[in-house]
């Protein structure tokens, strides 16, 4: 028969109640009510007491209030509107201890126990000759959490519809707007040529201070440039108004757009329009300055390094030799690699390359190791990678593949033949023996 020995008893210390801490980590086993019905009324009382510690001592409040809501659904007496407005209630609406009843009943404690209401009912001071149903405190609580839940899902609903009703402007939008008001000072400006031609200085404005002050980036510059370039055409074409003998060799429509481009700009003098062209192309070149200055302090773009796969994809080599009994070790390791055993089955020549900048713990620095450009091995020692004709290439290749590190480390040394360098060309008659 269990007992309540079988919960393990806890130095005691002070716990704020509604604030439980989790052991995080720790393997911990929750209160077994197996065969608890067995139970004498008093043992059973104890148990439970101490089970209700166990959740407030192990678990947060957090870790306790979806309990509610599973035993919600398994008791089948909630529609899923109701677990829903309860699980978007406030947390203060929701109780710990029924958070608690909840697991517990979820793991098999009963909702009443006739043994424990008589345990109970003869306790001297207690009130009532039963004790409340587990299923009747946590209803109460739900029922609360119900009815604020809903309220707070329908304010939450109202409030998504508001934001959903709000024009978001894109960031060009919010660039040409920023723009705008940036340009009111410089209108401001050209707006004194209109009213007073004769005090007007063509470089009088400061723009570096103007740029600076109203937060003017290599974006905004791009649109402040575009609301001045159809002016600044207009009055360049001006500027250059052909002649009458060069009109006469125009064609009728050509002839009329110069006609109307001269009308609409006859109250200045080619005086006003040289002056006012002047201002126009300072302004531009202000802003021009701006961009030119972005690009050149911006930072490189950093390029993404390709896949050992990527790079190998276009190496030609032999994947298998049916006359020497070869098979090509897989192209991808030869990317970081230190050496690189290769054999030309067609030359008899064997070769090793020698990486110029070796990484020995395999971190993968950049610019370490062998790698592959195109169809091309790059990276390794030119001195030290060197290849050597094979006399007796059935015998030295049986050899070769049999041979350990400290053999492989003089194996080039005892072929007396003479070496000649590598280039690090590979062909369809390469065989990539051996990555180190």
């Amino acid at each position: 028969m269990a007992t309540a020995k079988s919960i393990t008893k806890k130095p005691k210390k002070k716990v704020v109640r509604g604030a439980p801490r989790v052991k995080r980590g720790a393997k911990i086993s929750e209160p077994s009510w197996e065969g608890c019905l067995d139970w004498a009324g008093e043992v059973y009382h104890k148990f439970r007491r101490d089970a209700s510690g166990f959740y407030y001592q192990n678990y947060k409040p957090a870790d306790l209030y979806p309990s509610i809501f599973k035993w919600m659904e398994e008791i089948g007496e909630y529609s899923k509107e109701d677990i829903e407005s309860a699980k978007g209630s406030p947390n203060a609406y929701l109780s710990v201890t029924a958070g608690i009843y909840a697991r517990m009943m979820l793991n098999g404690m009963p909702d009443t126990n006739p043994k424990h209401d008589a345990h109970w009912a003869s306790c001297k001071g207690c009130s009532g000759d039963t004790v409340t149903p587990v299923s009747e405190f946590i209803n109460k609580q739900v029922a609360k959490s119900i009815v604020a839940g809903a309220e707070a899902l329908e304010l939450k609903s109202e409030e998504e519809k508001e934001t959903a009703n709000v024009y978001v402007p894109s960031i060009q939008e919010r660039i040409r707007d920023q723009a705008r008001i940036q340009a009111e000072e410089l209108e401001e400006w050209l707006d004194g040529f209109i009213s007073d031609k004769k005090n007007f200085d063509p470089k009088g404005f400061d723009f570096k201070t103007h740029f600076q002050q109203s937060g003017v980036t290599q974006a905004h510059a791009r649109k402040l440039r575009g609301f001045y370039e159809t002016e600044i055409d207009d009055f360049k074409e001006l500027d250059r108004f052909p002649t009458a003998g060069q009109l006469k060799k125009m064609d009728e429509h050509t002839q009329d757009q110069w006609a109307q481009l001269k009308e609409g700009y006859a109250h200045l003098k080619k005086a006003d329009i040289k002056m006012f062209v002047t201002a126009i192309e300072e302004l531009m070149s202000a802003l021009d300055f701006v961009i030119e200055s972005a690009k050149a302090t911006r930072a490189p773009r950093k390029a993404k390094p390709k896949s050992a796969t990527k790079l190998v994809e276009k190496l030609k080599f032999l994947k298998t030799d049916e006359k020497f009994k070869l098979a090509s070790v897989s192209p991808e390791q030869i990317v970081g690699a230190s050496e690189l055993w290769v054999f030309n089955v067609k030359s008899r020549k064997l070769g090793k390359y020698v990486a110029k900048n070796i990484d020995p713990k395999g971190m993968g620095r950049v610019g370490s190791g062998l790698s592959i450009k195109g169809t091309t091995i790059i990276g390794f020692n030119e001195t030290e990678s060197i290849q050597k004709t094979l006399r007796k290439p059935v015998d030295q290749i049986k050899e070769f593949k049999g041979a350990g590190k400290v053999k492989l480390r003089t194996f080039l040394d005892e072929i007396k033949t003479t070496d000649t360098k590598l280039n690090g060309r590979c062909n369809p008659e390469t065989v990539l023996l051996k990555v180190v």
